[in-house]
């Protein structure tokens, strides 16, 4: 199996990383890191615009929704050279894929374009207080009433919900029926009336974590629907078949340049300082222990990258795309606390400081790394859920 990228495909990554140079400017960063990685202030809507010019946008997605219909390989270079530069590019966590397989067509070529544009942007309202790691538990009804649906409930850990333009909700429609049906998926605008926002502070608010740190995000949020009334257009898929159209996605959003940054720039930064800096006068790059413990790490970032490219092959091909999003979302988060350890054992004490200390190495980024790095076994599904999808849809044993 040959994963290499073809000459047209370097080209394309000489041509991203050019463009990088000349026009991520440090105004543009200073952005992004004021207003945060996924909201768009006007030199990033400004730079956004210059992308869609290229077509680098949504390049693999159809181009009858704005799309390029190009290869998902080109999307993914796109991609992981922004994410390096700290700007997100592409459909990662967008719900796209989702609404690509069981939108309506109008759902389609609304929510498409837009998604491409920034016009529109998701919040993923999955997670309850009583349904977390077991997200079949949730609560939040949405009940019929003629053309209209009446939501009560409350999600927790919303992400993005107080920037975002719509919500990805997950709401229970049938509470008779098994806990993994009954549960249907609605694209509801945010600024629909009974919904309320509240902010949850996050470990990395203070100090605020520097620029560049994995699971950064100072905020989360708690969001309340209380008699919440949506057309029944905004259901995506058919009704009581939301677990799976959401599992659908989730396994398909995880394969992507971002996601996969997220387990192994930890992996690169920790390479990268070790090579150009001594700590406590200790040159860390000529220390045995030290190199042969970051050769085992780069080896299991090498797996991350081969997981990645092998799921993108299937889906670039039309496979059967079943078990391996969750594979990746084991091995790869997994590999991402044992890295975020290993740095904090490589750089004793150092590593501890956070953001602001006047010792601290890299502003802090090591250290915050470390506090956000459990998160990554339990976002967007914990790791022991997705070991149960591995075993029953990749290996096909049976539930009990």
């Amino acid at each position: 199996m040959d994963f290499a990228y073809t000459p047209e495909q370097e080209a394309l990554r000489d041509n991203v990383r050019t463009f990088i140079q000349e026009n991520v400017s440090d105004e543009v960063r200073q952005e992004i890191e004021d207003l945060g990685i996924r909201r768009r202030g006007p030199k990033v809507r400004e730079l956004y615009a210059k992308l869609g010019e290229r077509g680098w946008v949504g390049i693999s997605w159809p181009r009858e929704y704005g799309g390029q219909d190009g290869s998902r390989i080109d999307q993914y270079i796109v991609e992981e050279e922004f994410a390096r530069a700290g700007i997100t590019v592409g459909g990662a966590g967008s719900g796209a894929p989702a609404i690509l397989a069981a939108g309506t067509e109008e759902q389609k070529k609304y929510f498409l374009p837009g998604l491409i544009n920034g016009e529109i942007s998701f919040a993923l309202g999955f997670t309850e207080p009583q349904a977390g790691a077991d997200l079949a538990s949730l609560q939040c009804r949405a009940v019929r009433d003629g053309d209209e649906y009446v939501i009560n409930g409350q999600k927790m850990f919303t992400t993005a919900a107080h920037y975002a333009s719509h919500i990805y909700l997950m709401a229970r429609t049938d509470p008779e029926a098994p806990k993994h049906r009954g549960i249907s998926i609605f694209l509801i605008p945010m600024d629909t009336e009974g919904i309320t926002v509240r902010p949850l502070w996050t470990i990395q608010n203070e100090p605020q974590a520097p620029a560049g740190t994995t699971y950064g995000d100072a905020r989360t949020n708690e969001v309340f629907f209380e008699d919440v009334r949506v057309p029944t257009s905004c259901l995506l898929g058919e009704e009581n078949m939301g677990w799976y159209v959401g599992a659908m996605g989730l396994n398909l959003d995880r394969v992507g340049a971002s996601r996969y940054l997220i387990s192994v720039q930890r992996d690169e930064d920790i390479v990268n300082y070790v090579k150009e800096n001594d700590l406590g006068g200790m040159n860390l790059a000529e220390d045995t222990s030290v190199r042969d413990r970051i050769a085992e790490l780069w080896i299991e970032a090498q797996v991350c990258r081969l997981m990645t490219m092998r799921s993108m092959s299937l889906v670039e091909k039309g496979g059967n795309f079943t078990y391996e999003g969750s594979a990746e979302k084991v091995f790869a988060p997994e590999h991402g606390v044992r890295t975020t350890e290993t740095i904090a054992q490589i750089l004793g004490p150092y590593a501890q400081l956070l953001n602001g200390s006047e010792d601290a190495v890299e502003e802090g980024v090591f250290a915050h790394n470390l506090m956000g790095s459990f998160q990554s076994g339990i976002n967007h599904g914990s790791t022991q859920v997705m070991r149960d999808q591995i075993a029953r849809r990749g290996l096909g044993m049976p539930r009990n």
